[in-house]
């Protein structure tokens, strides 16, 4: 069982199904050539069975061919954001003991110094991809079995050291294949792809999932919003994937122009690796006539929950219901959690990754009787529809009582000043812990810290209301748009 094998088996059903990545056109034919070709390399450069190869480039076509060829002869595929420091670099490539890095001569030459200290083995795609393309293609033996790692995803570590989930071409596959018949995807989709391809949501989801349902994808190297509008009427797009920060954007695009896009071939907009706000939700349905499906998901696991794809059924603040191969449960002390009771979300499935790479430790503390315990808190209701609350790290305990940010936030957000808002625990002698927020205000809004503190109390519990609220131009995330709370805790911790 071999990803890459899976998806060169759609790919050679229709060989002219295209991929367009800016100005240039590639059929499925063309790419799978290159990615033989790529393989070939690969082997020619020692890479075998299971070794490491770190691709930290910018979304490129070159990342596609290293990474299913890298699959193909059995290796494992490590994508990093180009935008990790040296720091961050030199451990994963360290921590990985990667025997291969891919890169462009640019980033080489700002990680000189890493490169060197750990003698990497470098290549450089915008140097030297003519010897690539000069290859013999070869055809791959497959040989690797379903519990084989495919690729290493680090996690984010917002606390200690990040840790790389193994995940194997049979949690992949199966996960795949459980989202192509949720969603509906086929070879009569469009996808329009404008995430970055260092994640799993946009290189498992997005990509893997487009190709192997023989799509024709669009693909942008960045995000801009007026050029998605466009692009969706011009290019007849039926599929859309990304993140709430992303439909933000679209909506403040979509509002400032003249004449509006006809979306008519839009058959669906997915949302995913941050929480969807109810306000986003209804706004977007409001201008465009489309409710965004939202589903849940992590690195450890691919996708967890998804909303239902029949519209009506899709709830606003809910992930929706557990995929095909993959059991929930919510816990709450050692007890399976009441309809409506907040707990841990334990999930267990073919979608599950193999552990975390050379730590046995996390890996065993992060399972209980086979349950990943993904640190998420949840509840479900009367029918098992699952409501994410926020992370357990990110629980607040302010006078011995449990604050949940997700809850305050959901108000906050209802406030027609409020853009976003984030809400987060500081360190407090009185209390333990205080709820505080940072709040991003709409264009031209002028409300102030009291007012929504005190709009907060009318729908919450006087606890569970900030103490303080910042007022802020942006709040930090990460490139998928999760708001980092870390550096907002210890920013206000003065």
């Amino acid at each position: 069982m071999n990803l890459a094998e899976k998806i060169y088996n759609s790919m050679i059903q229709s060989p002219s199904k295209t991929l367009k990545f800016e100005d240039r056109t590639f059929k499925y034919e063309e790419i799978l050539e290159n990615i033989r070709k790529a393989a070939s390399f690969l082997k020619k450069l020692g890479v075998k069975f299971q070794d490491r190869v770190a691709l930290q480039l910018p979304k490129s076509m070159e990342f596609i061919y290293f990474h299913f060829a890298n699959l193909w002869i059995g290796a494992i595929t490590l994508p990093l954001n180009p935008a990790y420091s040296e720091q961050e670099t030199e451990y994963f490539l360290s921590d990985s003991q990667s025997s291969l890095f891919i890169t462009t001569s640019e980033n080489a030459k700002r990680l000189k110094n890493v490169i060197e200290k750990l003698k990497m083995k470098t290549f450089l795609i915008d140097k030297e991809m003519d010897v690539v393309f000069k290859e013999t293609p070869i055809e791959p033996a497959f040989n690797t079995q379903p519990d084989d790692v495919a690729i290493i995803a680090y996690t984010s570590g917002t606390t200690g050291r990040s840790k790389g989930a193994m995940i194997t071409h049979k949690n992949l596959i199966t996960n795949m294949e459980a989202l192509r018949k949720l969603w509906r995807m086929s070879d009569k989709d469009k996808l329009l792809h404008v995430l970055p391809i260092f994640h799993v949501h946009g290189l498992v989801v997005a990509l893997q999932g487009g190709l192997n349902a023989q799509m024709d994808i669009v693909m942008h190297e960045k995000f801009d919003p007026f050029r998605t509008w466009k692009t969706i009427e011009e290019e007849k797009i039926t599929l859309f994937m990304a993140v709430p920060t992303i439909y933000m954007r679209l909506i403040d695009a979509y509002e400032k122009l003249d004449r509006k896009p006809d979306i008519s071939s839009m058959r669906l907009f997915i949302s995913g690796s941050a929480p969807l706000t109810k306000t986003l939700f209804e706004k977007f349905e409001k201008i465009t006539g489309h409710r965004i499906l939202e589903r849940y998901g992590m690195s450890e696991a691919g996708m967890i929950t998804s909303n239902p794809y029949d519209k009506e059924k899709r709830v606003p603040l809910s992930v929706g219901y557990p995929l095909e191969g993959c059991e929930l449960k919510v816990v709450k002390e050692g007890k399976i959690a009441k309809p409506f009771e907040v707990g841990e979300v334990y999930i267990k499935g073919t979608n599950v990754f193999k552990g975390y790479w050379q730590m046995p430790e996390k890996t065993r503390e992060s399972f209980e009787d086979g349950w990943f315990k993904t640190g998420d808190m949840g509840y479900l209701d009367e029918t098992g529809r699952l409501f994410l609350v926020g992370r357990s790290k990110e629980l607040i305990i302010t006078g011995g009582l449990n604050v949940y940010p997700k809850e305050v936030e959901n108000v906050l957000d209802t406030h027609p000043a409020v853009k976003e808002s984030a809400v987060f625990g500081v360190k407090d002698e009185e209390y333990g812990e205080r709820v505080e927020a940072a709040v991003v205000l709409k264009e031209n809004a002028d409300t102030q810290e009291d007012e929504l503190i005190e709009f907060t109390k009318q729908h919450l519990a006087h606890y569970k209301c900030p103490k303080k609220i910042h007022i802020v131009e942006e709040l930090p995330k990460n490139a998928m748009g999760k708001v980092q709370k870390h550096i907002l805790s210890a920013k206000y911790l003065g």
